[in-house]
């Protein structure tokens, strides 16, 4: 009975070696997303019975908790559940969204698909997020600043989704889009930097201003509200803001960005609402999933109408 039990243990372990290489977070970039987004996966307990993750982002914009996983013979397998609704006033009913992925070379090579669906699965591949240590101390230096929007067109912007019609304009001095446009994001790239932009939104309006193309500072109209990680001056579904700090909708309102390294500090309308909160990962905005390389700043535009008048970014040196 003894070397039976032993047996059992034996194999069980071994059914769990080299899981654990799975854990850890993953940059990941996609292949036919429609919207070019790239995506971000953390994983622990790989090689345990206790296996569990977060992901950037299955639906809603979220970093949504993983509904199950497994690992079987070299390969990973994550899910979700989400219930949607096909028309108005439909009941919801539950999809069921795959994702699996091997490990070659280091990298995580996958699939996405949803169950039933005639669609071929998306490919995409993960490398592992890496480590940056810069921090917000006080030794960085101010460079010359850069105009990104020059009041008269759209130089020096690119739209991000192919095919899709731009949806923003110029008008009397300001950058416009009247909601379900294009997202844009500038031509130039850049690391640490401050970012002070002056925007405006209508009553239940939503946009955003992607950092480096990979993490969203939330544009929403939500005076009064209570504050949560999808708030103005939100990172968006990762870190809250401490306070509500947004003006009425219709109001002119500033954001004063600093990003160095992971360590962001967003000042909205002269009052701090995030003080070099630690950005973990990648957010749903994210189209560039190189993490360790300069990235473009994004204006969102698909959302709901937002105007700007003033984006201007001076970048940090040693």
């Amino acid at each position: 009975m003894r070397t039976l039990l032993a047996v059992l243990v034996l194999a069980a372990c071994c059914g769990f070696a080299g899981d654990e290489q799975f854990n850890g977070r993953w940059d990941i970039k996609t292949f036919g997303e429609p919207r070019g987004r790239a995506w971000w996966l953390e994983i622990e307990g790989a090689g345990t019975p206790n296996a569990k993750g977060k992901f950037v982002s299955a639906y809603a914009g979220d970093m949504n908790t993983i509904d199950e996983i497994s690992i079987r013979d070299g390969v990973l397998k994550f899910g979700f559940f989400p219930k949607e609704r096909p028309k108005p006033g439909a009941p919801a009913t539950p999809r069921h969204l795959v994702y699996t992925a091997r490990l070659v070379d280091g990298k995580l090579e996958g699939t996405f698909e949803v169950e039933g669906q005639q669609r071929p699965p998306i490919k995409w591949v993960g490398v592992r997020a890496p480590v940056i240590n810069e921090k917000d101390d006080g030794t960085w230096k101010e460079g010359g600043p850069v105009e990104l929007f020059n009041g008269k067109n759209l130089t020096g912007w690119l739209p991000l989704v192919a095919g899709k019609e731009l949806g923003w304009s110029v008008k009397d001095g300001l950058l416009v889009s009247t909601g379900g446009a294009n997202n844009i994001v500038s031509e130039r790239k850049f690391w640490n930097f401050k970012l002070h932009v002056e925007y405006r939104v209508g009553a239940h309006s939503n946009s955003g201003v992607g950092l480096r193309a990979r993490y969203e500072v939330q544009v929403l109209e939500d005076y009064g509200r209570s504050p949560d990680t999808h708030s103005n001056g939100a990172l968006y579904s990762r870190i809250a803001p401490g306070q509500n700090a947004s003006k009425p909708a219709g109001e002119w309102q500033a954001y004063d960005i600093r990003l160095v390294g992971r360590e962001v500090t967003v000042v909205l309308n002269g009052k701090k609402v995030i003080d070099r909160g630690l950005i973990e990962g990648l957010t749903a905005v994210a189209t560039d999933a190189d993490e360790g390389q300069p990235g473009g700043i994004i204006l969102q535009g698909d959302h709901g109408p937002v105007e700007f008048r003033k984006i201007t970014l001076t970048p940090f040196v040693k």
